[in-house]
């Protein structure tokens, strides 16, 4: 790791969107949605300085952290599809392939076309499922090649996730 400070000011902000998006789990009204405009901000600063915080520049955990922080992006879309294009441009080894998964499935699903991996699914609800997945006999050839497990397993997740009726945005 190259870079200590940035790596413990992303997991910082990670940290700070987990515990926010906890307690909002139990109680809606401690949701607070500038906290992921203020992290999209921080994330643009660092990422017009060094580049997508790699593995290589911040490590596993921190870079893993910089993505959670794009994907709680969606006020911004177009700075979701910028960081896409930035991760996907890395060599495999200097990002997380999952991530890479789950936001091309986000930047796919904000501009109306449908997801290739099944990692988005409506809000929580009596309709809760998988938004729109393009080609759904190759899905699971598709996660496997990000290493994402089975769809299946994904899904009986997620509607687990969803009777615990949150209703933010993971």
């Amino acid at each position: 790791m190259q870079n200590r400070k940035l790596a413990t000011n992303l997991i910082a902000m990670a940290k700070r969107d987990q515990t926010m998006r906890t307690k909002a789990m139990s109680d809606m009204s401690l949701w607070d949605e500038s906290l992921d405009k203020k992290h999209t901000e921080a994330l643009k600063r660092i990422i017009k300085q060094y580049g997508w915080p790699t593995i290589a520049l911040v490590g596993q955990e921190a870079s893993n952290d910089a993505w959670l922080i794009v994907q709680h992006a969606d006020h911004d879309p177009k700075f979701q599809e910028q960081c896409l294009g930035l991760i996907k441009s890395l060599p495999k080894q200097e990002v997380t392939l999952s991530n890479v998964a789950y936001l091309e499935d986000r930047v796919r699903v904000a501009q109306g076309q449908p997801q290739l991996y099944g990692t988005q699914f409506d809000q929580p609800g009596e309709n809760f499922g998988p938004k729109v997945v393009e080609d759904w006999d190759r899905l699971d050839t598709r996660r496997s090649a990000m290493g994402l497990q089975p769809f299946e397993e994904y899904r009986k997740l997620m509607i687990e996730y969803n009777k615990s009726g949150f209703r933010g945005t993971l």
